[in-house]
């Protein structure tokens, strides 16, 4: 089954309770809360509340969408024990992170298994807490390339680490097929929008439906739950989230 919802950082400028009533009018059903504003690393007592009132309004925790680099946030000050703790207290079923801080085309062989070597050992420490890990496809990390990304996977070799997936900046619509199926089997939730061709040209959901339509089958084929979530919309406007929102549902039912 695929819900709907958001991610969070979406509306950085809105509380979490602007956020949960928007959600609840738009029709979705659960949230990716962001590490850096609305659920801040660490801070045990504001993940309670968030929780507490998602809850309230009838909604989920699809994420905790963290910014704990691998490779990197350990040693600068960012201890994935402190993420986990939050994660585990916001009820969320995965912790998104990002595999290191560069491309994989920039990143040498010391520094690409220091990566891995980080996500098998966060991977581990949430397995124990019945938490998945998930990295991210995004650019200036090493899951800039369905290449990449799907090696990725491999050479860490955790059945705990998962990655949510979307297409890749400007990357051909066949490019974003062929790397949805090589993870296929390994994808926790769907990051959804339409950004054509950079990340500064947004566009309503609705012009990327020929795109999109084919993305979907993949998706559909995939077994258990995940979530589809809005990141980020045109103009950063409510009224266009609600709009998209609209054509989520449709594009579901």
């Amino acid at each position: 089954m695929i819900y709907p919802g958001l991610v969070s950082v979406t509306f950085r400028k809105l509380s979490p309770a602007e956020i949960l009533a928007l959600v609840k009018k738009a029709g979705l059903k659960g949230i990716e809360w962001g590490g850096d504003i609305h659920v801040p690393h660490g801070d045990l007592a504001r993940a309670r509340e968030v929780r507490e009132l998602t809850l309230e309004h009838g909604l989920t925790t699809a994420a905790y969408g963290s910014y704990y680099r691998a490779g990197q946030s350990e040693g600068n000050g960012l201890a994935f024990e402190r993420v986990l703790e939050t994660a585990i207290e916001l009820g969320a079923p995965t912790i998104r992170v990002w595999p290191g801080a560069a491309g994989s085309d920039v990143t040498d062989e010391e520094g690409r298994w220091k990566i891995i070597h980080d996500l098998r050992r966060i991977a581990a420490m949430a397995a124990k807490a019945g938490v998945s890990v998930s990295t991210e496809f995004h650019g200036g990390t090493l899951t800039d390339t369905n290449e990449s990304a799907a090696q990725l996977l491999v050479e860490v070799d955790h059945p705990n680490l998962l990655t949510c997936w979307q297409p890749h900046n400007g990357e051909a619509t066949d490019e974003c097929v062929a790397g949805l199926r090589e993870v296929q089997s390994r994808v926790s939730n769907i990051h959804v929008f339409h950004w054509w061709p950079t990340p500064a040209d947004k566009h309503p959901l609705a012009d990327g439906a020929e795109r999109w339509g084919r993305f979907w089958p993949l998706i559909q084929d995939m077994p258990g739950d995940r979530y589809a979530l809005l990141e980020f919309v045109q103009g950063d406007e409510p009224e266009a989230f609600l709009r998209d929102a609209a054509t989520l549902r449709e594009w579901l039912a």
